[in-house]
Formats: structure tokens, sequence, C-alpha cells
């Protein structure tokens, strides 16, 4: 099959929108999966890999936001100085398959095969991030929650890249927890992302693998925000054990091979309950 290998921007979306059956390959670490197991016979493969504009990221300190180009790589998002402005994100990115996969996968892959189970999708989510995509015809950006909008399916048009994702730098305590059947190289069971803006005053959770797609949990936030105390960094035993219970109610999980409903929804309230303990502890 023929292999295009653009070197900007300009050239991967003029390539994309002659070949909009184009597989759109980055570090390939889903998408090769799949057609090494003759679930995608592509007839053109586009490599991203080499696009510049893709693979930077910028800070903007008057924004308050961090700009990821699509092709950067969980390895980078698990160093400094992104891992300080979005820590969240970083131990997300700490908990994806092996060091291999981890210096070749992307966020834009994720964001790509936007499958509930992916590891950055509950962060992005938690951190209301806005998605960036450009055609020959020109950009569009919209929020992460419109552009999830099912099972491995999202909002790109077949002649749109995914360029980036901005996220807001947040004052306050981030967190990122996942179940599996093992301690590595899994994909989860379910996942949780606390993100506490601490001057905004508010609490935001987003939770991975126990639905269509990922779901903020506005029951339990809303909850949160008026039960925690802010001033003193601090959450009584019962309203870390309200929150697990809210967020649990959030989920909809279901039963396979890998782990029953019930498990999930269980798994979901620890984790939310260990999360806002943890943001609240006043350590």
């Amino acid at each position: 099959m023929p292999v295009l290998v653009p070197t900007s921007l300009d050239q991967a979306v003029s390539m994309l929108s002659a070949t909009p059956d184009a597989l759109v390959l980055a570090g390939g670490t889903d998408a090769m999966v799949e057609v090494n197991a003759g679930h995608r016979k592509p007839h053109h493969v586009l490599v991203v890999n080499r696009v510049a504009e893709l693979r930077s990221w910028t800070f903007d300190p008057e924004a308050s936001t961090v700009r990821i180009g699509s092709a950067v790589t969980y390895a980078e998002l698990m160093e400094p100085p992104i891992a300080d402005l979005v820590p969240a994100l970083a131990e997300a990115s700490r908990t994806v398959g092996s060091p291999q996969i981890r210096h070749a996968g992307t966020l834009g892959g994720n964001l790509g095969t936007c499958s509930p189970a992916g590891d950055g999708l509950p962060v992005l989510a938690a951190l209301d991030a806005i998605v960036h995509l450009a055609s020959a015809t020109g950009e569009r950006s919209m929020p992460i929650g419109e552009f999830m909008v099912g099972v491995k399916r999202n909002a790109r048009r077949p002649d749109e890249l995914i360029t980036a994702v901005t996220v807001p730098v947040v004052s306050g305590y981030q967190g990122y927890s996942k179940v599996g059947v093992r301690n590595a190289m899994v994909i989860a069971l379910a996942t949780a992302c606390i993100v506490v803006d601490t001057p905004g005053r508010t609490v935001r959770l987003a939770i991975g693998s126990v639905g269509t797609t990922i779901i903020r949990c506005t029951d339990a936030e809303a909850f949160a925000a008026s039960a925690v105390d802010f001033d003193s960094g601090t959450a009584s035993g019962d309203t870390v054990t309200r929150f697990g219970e809210l967020a649990a109610a959030a989920s909809r999980p279901i039963d396979d091979h890998r782990a029953t409903a019930d498990y999930r929804r269980h798994a979901i309230g620890v984790m939310a309950g260990r999360l806002l303990r943890r943001g609240f502890a006043n350590v």
C-alpha cells in the first residue's frame, strides 16, 4: 500500500485531502494492532510523526494554557516541564504500555482511536480540553466532550487531522488512577481523573472504561464543590464516601471477559474516593 510521509502540516492536510480514506498513523501502537489482526485494511497510510508542527508544544503564561501537538509522545508528557504544568496527564502517561510504547504512542493517537479505555482521555475530559483539527479547507476547534461521540468514534471528518489539544494550567491537586488485571501492559478496566481548581473552587471528575465514552461525573462534582473545605484543604470521611458513591452511580459499565460491571462500578467508587482524599488531605 502507498505510504505517505509529509514533513509539514500543509503537506499533511493536502495529502489527506487527496486520500481521505488513508489511515493516519503517528506511533501506530493502536492502529497496527488492528491492521495485524486483520480488522483494518487501509488502502493508504499517512504517517504524521515527522510533521514538526504536530511534534511540538507551547505554554501560554498569559492565558495559562498548554497547547500540545497531537504527535507529542507519552514519554514526553511524563517529563518536566509538561509534567509540572499538567501533572495528571503525566500520571496517566506513565501507565501506558511499556517504555517502547510510551516512546511511540501519542496523545493524538489516543484521541483518534477514541477508546473509552484510552488513558489520556479522562484527563483531557477533566481538564475541559479543546481539540484542534485542520483540513485543506480550514481549521476548527471543539470541546473534547463534543469530540468524543461513542465507542472508538469521534467527530473528526475523513479529510481532517487532529493537530493539537489545549488544556488549562490549573492551580490545585490533579490525580489519575487506573485498575487493570495486572500492574503494567494492561488495558484499563476502569480509570478516573480528578482536577481540583482551588481558586475557582471546583472539583472535576472524569471516568473511563465504564461507558461508551468518557463520563464526567457532574453530580459528584457539584457535591464535592459544596462539601469540601477549600480554605483548609480538607474533606471529611463522609464527604469522601459520598463522592465515591456518586461517581460509581454515574458509571455505565458492562460485563465482559475482563471484568464484571459490578466490579468496575465498585472500582470507580474506590478510586474516586481515594483521589478526593489525596486532593484534600492538607499535607
